[in-house]
């Protein structure tokens, strides 16, 4: 089973059973941005987790077997269309200098790890429109010389 099988199978019993991401990460006991990247191949999970995860979901063996296999990491490198995704091509666009800049000032040179990584998205509800909160925490890795 491909890792493209697996997620169209996981995201049909995710609608069937009526369950949010929060629901399922709350279940099977990780974060919610993680479990929902294992769940769509970016990711994979020990085998608890994926054991655990198939039994929230009903997921067969081969799925479970899937989602603990390690991912071939890639993106098309063009700028995506989707809005979601391309406002985020942009704020790097935008800020990517500026964000550089600043963890160099505040930790030298030096890069944020997407290994030792993780994230968090949250509503912040605001009379002038609902706000999307993303905290991303990364160990900072200086490079070295030699």
């Amino acid at each position: 089973m491909t890792k493209i099988q697996m997620t169209e199978e996981i995201i049909i019993s995710k609608k069937e059973l009526g369950l949010s991401w929060e629901e399922i990460a709350s279940k099977v006991g990780l974060g919610s941005v993680f479990i929902t990247s294992a769940c769509l191949g970016q990711n994979s999970l020990k085998p608890e987790f994926a054991e655990k995860l198939c039994e929230v979901l009903n997921l067969s063996s081969d799925i479970e077997k899937a989602l603990i296999e390690f991912p071939y990491k890639t993106w098309e490198k063009s700028i995506p269309t989707d809005p979601v995704i391309y406002r985020f091509y942009e704020i790097i666009g935008v800020y990517g200098d500026t964000i550089k800049e600043i963890i160099g000032e505040k930790f030298g040179d030096g890069i944020m790890s997407a290994i030792d990584f993780s994230m968090d998205i949250d509503k912040e509800e605001n009379p002038a429109g609902d706000r999307v909160v993303i905290t991303m925490n990364g160990k900072f890795l200086q490079y070295k010389s030699w």
